[in-house]
């Protein structure tokens, strides 16, 4: 248990009630203990760092694109704290190192999960792919559905964002830009 647990318990029995709900009635009782729960793990990547993650392997010459596509991956909007989800791709040209193709996936969940933007996400990823990695290039293309843009405000329904970030040579070179986007239409 949390130090700030009783605190956590209280706060959320008063939003309840702010919600004009009885936190007393049956079916809210363990709610506050739910929602700290899930609280731990759709913000768990406050308390990872991607440093963490990047074990590094002698790349043995190789010097092509390496991407993980269709990454599942869940955030919440700090604007709304609403969820927002949908699939990354992340890619890297070695540069001497590689990491296990988990880690990709990884490395998005410790941005992914914190109160976010999409367009931040994508720029974490490059970013530490480039500090800890030193790859050629690094990028990190995201479609997501924004739950605050369907239940709430505009209420469009088919809506995706897709927001990329190119480091290096993805974003210098056209030719592995091109490369890039063509593995991941794949």
């Amino acid at each position: 248990m949390r130090d700030d647990n009783e605190k956590l318990i209280k706060n959320i029995r008063f939003q309840l009630k702010c919600m004009g709900e009885d936190p007393d009635r049956e079916g809210l009782l363990k709610t506050p203990d739910r929602v700290i729960r899930s609280w731990d793990e759709l913000f768990s990547g406050y308390f990872e760092k991607p440093e963490d993650l990047m074990t590094t392997f002698n790349s043995d010459g190789c010097d092509q694109v390496v991407i993980l596509k269709n990454i599942e991956m869940y955030s919440m909007c700090e604007h709304h704290m609403l969820p927002f989800f949908g699939y990354a791709h992340v890619a890297y040209i070695p540069n001497k190192k590689v990491i296990g193709i988990s880690k990709l996936a990884r490395l998005l969940d410790v941005f992914a999960r914190r109160l976010q933007i999409q367009e931040r996400i994508g720029e974490q990823v490059t970013a530490a792919l480039m500090k800890y990695l030193q790859p050629k290039g690094a990028a990190c293309i995201i479609e997501a559905t924004h739950m605050c843009m369907r239940m709430r405000g505009v209420n469009k329904q088919e809506s995706v964002m897709s927001t990329s970030s190119l480091k290096g040579v993805f974003l210098k070179e056209a030719s592995a830009r091109q490369e890039l986007f063509q593995l991941i239409k794949g």
